[in-house]
């Protein structure tokens, strides 16, 4: 499974998950083995302070101003998810729209990138709906200034091979094993098949972080993940079928996080990175195969999965940035619904550190309707069919209704 969507909810001082961070792991951020309290300590912050946590080595602190320029802190390594970033800094879309972004920093996980930027020490980070909720139950309140994908990136997927034929409803799982991994996937995926009525048909089972190779292997009938897994799975598989669970759950995926002491200083320099982030995106939709060359450009090491990657994109900008409420109100656009849901389901797993008001931890303020390329982002982009092949395999995406689902052709 993708680690980078498949993290653990960690308490903010509690044990650090081994495949993010180590105790002995260090890095631009500090020592991110630490508990928070230590941390905290060690740079001189108060419990919920941030001015101190922003002198660590290598950060852009939340006290810098403008002039200074800013950096985005990824949820995990650089990857197809990230090419709009990439994207909008290489053609020169962030200069223009008056933001310096001196540098697009590799993550550790949403988790760790929620915790960063609600620390202060980035001043942007991409991160998840559902660890910027969790941050905000435990002393730190990094705020959504944008959602990047409009849908969830869970996603319920298995092969021709393994599952013998097509995967078209989540009626079909009744009887079958089913392996997710931790965290939101998994809480996901149950939530899935509860609301459809066969959880209890369904053998669901702790397939780790190999989820993957699992479902190849045939150990497994079915798989939660995300849907850069089920597009890493066509590497080797005939065919992949693909339900996301986004159909039946209202739920975000990655989203802008913006430290408040940041936004407040600089609201200027907040909007003008959303604005050119959705020009960003809105260029590489329509130029998936030069916007995947500029990811690899930045970052060599993926000049050997360049071809998943752009799938990985193409999957994305076509089946999960936009919305109705992109296409009502622009690129971006939070809604109440999808931030109630992830946040009830955290609560029910008590998953979270206390109780915050989803509504809180969200805002529009920073998106500008009138931007050509925030409130205009839908008539600019040219949405193909969902379908994606990375040098393997097709990826069908089909609906998660119980009733007969439609499938989509082979697009790029």
């Amino acid at each position: 499974m993708d680690s980078r969507f498949a993290h653990t909810i960690l308490p903010l001082d509690g044990p650090v998950r081994p495949n993010h961070y180590t105790a002995d792991s260090r890095g631009p951020y500090g020592n991110m083995g630490e508990t928070r309290r230590q941390f905290l300590r060690a740079t001189g912050a108060g419990a919920v302070g941030l001015t101190g946590a922003a002198r660590l080595t290598g950060a852009v602190g939340v006290t810098a101003g403008q002039d200074d320029g800013v950096s985005l802190l990824l949820n995990w390594k650089p990857n197809g998810l990230h090419v709009p970033y990439y994207a909008a800094q290489a053609r020169g879309f962030y200069e223009e729209a008056g933001v310096e972004v001196t540098n697009i920093e590799s993550g550790q996980g949403s988790d760790f990138s929620a915790k960063q930027v609600g620390l202060g020490n980035t001043p942007l980070a991409i991160t998840s709906a559902d660890q910027l909720l969790n941050v905000n139950t435990r002393g730190l309140s990094p705020t959504a200034a944008g959602v990047v994908m409009q849908r969830s990136p869970v996603v319920v997927f298995t092969t021709r091979e393994t599952f013998g034929g097509e995967f078209t409803s989540v009626d079909q799982l009744a009887g079958k094993t089913v392996g997710t991994g931790p965290g939101m996937v998994r809480i996901l995926t149950r939530l899935l098949l509860e609301r459809r009525g066969v959880l209890s048909d369904v053998e669901l089972v702790d397939s780790g972080f190999d989820t993957v190779q699992q479902l190849l292997a045939g150990d497994i009938d079915a798989a939660g993940g995300v849907f850069g897994d089920a597009v890493t799975a066509g590497q080797d598989a005939s065919e992949v079928f693909s339900i996301p669970v986004a159909d039946a759950i209202p739920s975000y995926g990655h989203v802008v996080a913006a430290n408040d002491d940041f936004a407040d200083s600089n609201p200027d320099a907040v909007r003008g990175f959303l604005r050119a982030t959705a020009r960003g995106a809105a260029w590489a939709t329509e130029n998936p195969g030069e916007a995947t060359d500029l990811l690899v450009e930045a970052n060599s090491s993926l000049e050997q999965s360049a071809e998943v990657e752009r799938a990985k994109w193409v999957e994305m900008a076509n089946g999960y940035v936009l919305s109705e409420a992109v296409r009502e109100q622009g690129w971006g656009w939070s809604e109440s619904e999808p931030w109630a849901t992830t946040y009830e389901a955290l609560l029910d797993a008590d998953l979270l550190g206390g109780e915050v008001d989803p509504e809180s931890v969200w805002t529009n303020e920073y998106l500008d309707p009138d931007s050509e390329y925030v409130g205009d982002y839908a008539s600019r982009v040219s949405i193909g069919e969902t379908t994606t092949t990375g040098g393997g395999g097709s990826t069908t995406t089909a609906g998660s209704g119980n009733d007969e689902t439609t499938t989509a052709g082979g697009g790029n």
